[in-house]
C-alpha cells in the first residue's frame, strides 16, 4: 500500500496546455455501468444536476464519449480487470476509470489495463439518503490528473469526496467496524438489549444507531465485510465477526429489506426490536457511548498511521458516511487525549478477552499523548 500522500507526480496526456479540466467543466457526461447501489447513486446524481448519463455495457459506454467511466466491481477480480482492461482498450487515454472496488485491491483491479494511472477506485457511502461521501481510492500507480478529474466531477454533481489509499475496508468500513460490531458484542455480553443500545447513539447526536445501522446495511453485508476485514489484518480478534451476528445470518435474519434483524419491520415501515437478550451486567447509556466512540477513535489513529487518509478526511467520512455527529480527531479534541488513552488503557484491560486488541492502544496514539 502507498500511503496518499506519498505520490509521484505524472502529467496526463492533454494536462500540459491546461486543456483537461476544461474538458470537465464542459462535458457534463458521466459514464456508468452496473447496477449496484452506489453506482447508480452516482447516476441519480447526475441526472439531478442536469448530467447526461451514458450507461450499459463496457463497449456502449465507452463510446459514449464521457470524461470519466463509473464502474461496479463484477464479480470476483478477474471479471473486474477484464472489463477495466476492455475499457481501456476502447476509450481515449485521459478518460478516468473510476471502479467501486467492494472488498477487491483498486490496484489488482488494474493489473491489466496498458494505462493503470488513470483508475482511481470510487466507492459511495451513504446511510441514508440524506447524507453521502465518495472515497476516492488511490491505488499504487493512480496518478493526481486522475484524481483531479474525478474531483472536480464529483463536485460538480454535489457530493463530497474524501481521499483514501487502497488499503482494506478504506475508511469508512475500517474505521466505522467497530461501532457495528462492538455493539454486537455489548449484546452478546449482556451489557444492554438492542434498544437501549440504539436509543443511546441517537441521545447522543448519532443520526443512526449502530444496531439500526447493521439492518439498513443488511446483516449479511455487514458480517462480509467482518470477514474480509479480518482476513486482511491477519485474523485480528478486533474485527473477528461476533458470533451472534453470524447465527442471525444463517437464519435468514438479513435486515430491513428482509423484514428482520436486529429489529422486526412491518409493511407499514414500522419496526421494534425483536431479540431477547438476558441482560448480566447492565451498563448505563453513557457507558455504551463510550465504549464504541474510543474503539473507533482508536482504530482511526491505526489507520492514520498507516497512511490510509488524513485525519480531516476520516472525520468528514464518518460525519457524512455514518451519520456521526463528531468525526473521531474532532472527539478527541472534545474529550481530552489524556482521557482518551486512560480509559481505552482501563477498558482494554478489562474486555481483552472478548474483543481483543480493539482497545489496546494505538501506537499513534501513545505517542502523541507522551510527547
Amino acid at each position: 500500500m502507498v500511503a496518499v500522500a506519498d505520490r509521484e507526480r505524472h502529467a496526463s496526456p492533454d494536462e500540459a496546455d491546461g486543456a483537461g479540466m476544461d474538458e470537465v467543466d464542459g462535458a457534463r457526461m458521466v459514464g456508468i455501468i452496473g447496477r449496484g447501489r452506489g453506482v447508480q447513486a452516482i447516476a441519480a446524481a447526475a441526472r439531478a444536476a442536469g448530467w447526461e448519463v451514458c450507461s450499459g455495457d463496457g463497449g456502449s459506454v465507452a463510446a459514449g464519449g464521457a470524461r470519466i467511466v463509473v464502474a461496479d466491481a463484477e464479480g470476483d477480480a478477474s471479471a473486474t480487470e477484464h472489463l477495466l482492461r476492455t475499457l481501456d482498450a476502447a476509450t481515449a487515454p485521459d478518460v478516468v476509470l473510476a471502479v467501486d472496488p467492494g472488498h477487491q485491491s483498486v490496484q489488482e483491479c488494474a493489473r491489466g489495463t496498458r494505462r493503470p494511472e488513470r483508475v482511481i477506485g470510487l466507492n459511495h457511502v451513504s446511510f441514508d439518503t440524506a447524507s453521502a461521501v465518495v472515497e476516492l481510492v488511490v491505488a499504487e500507480r493512480s496518478q493526481p490528473w486522475a484524481l483531479e478529474v474525478a474531483a472536480r466531477s464529483l463536485a460538480a454533481l454535489g457530493l463530497r469526496a474524501v481521499t483514501c489509499a487502497d488499503a482494506p475496508g478504506r475508511i469508512v468500513d475500517r474505521i466505522g467496524r467497530p461501532y457495528t460490531v462492538e455493539a454486537v458484542r455489548l449484546l452478546e455480553a449482556g451489557h444492554a438489549d438492542v434498544a437501549a443500545i440504539d436509543a443511546a447513539f441517537e441521545a447522543s447526536g448519532y443520526a443512526c444507531g449502530p444496531l439500526r445501522l447493521i439492518d439498513r446495511v443488511g446483516l449479511d453485508v455487514d458480517l462480509d465485510i467482518d470477514v474480509a476485514l479480518c482476513a486482511a489484518f491477519h485474523q485480528a480478534p478486533r474485527f473477528r465477526p461476533p458470533a451472534l451476528l453470524r447465527s442471525l445470518v444463517a437464519v435468514g435474519r438479513t435486515g430491513r429489506d428482509h423484514g428482520r434483524g436486529f429489529y422486526r419491520y412491518a409493511e407499514d415501515g414500522s419496526s421494534r426490536p425483536d431479540l431477547e437478550i438476558a441482560l448480566s451486567d447492565p451498563m448505563p447509556a453513557e457507558g455504551i457511548v463510550e465504549r464504541l466512540e474510543l474503539a473507533v477513535i482508536n482504530e482511526a489513529y491505526r489507520a492514520v498511521e498507516e497512511g490510509v487518509a488524513s485525519p480531516q478526511d476520516v472525520d468528514v467520512a464518518l460525519r457524512l458516511g455514518l451519520g456521526h455527529p463528531r468525526g473521531p480527531f474532532e472527539l478527541v479534541d472534545h474529550l481530552g487525549l489524556r482521557h482518551v488513552v486512560a480509559r481505552l488503557h482501563d477498558i482494554h484491560a478489562d474486555g481483552q478477552a472478548r474483543s481483543g486488541d480493539q482497545y489496546a492502544v494505538a501506537a499513534a496514539l501513545w505517542q502523541v499523548a507522551t510527547l
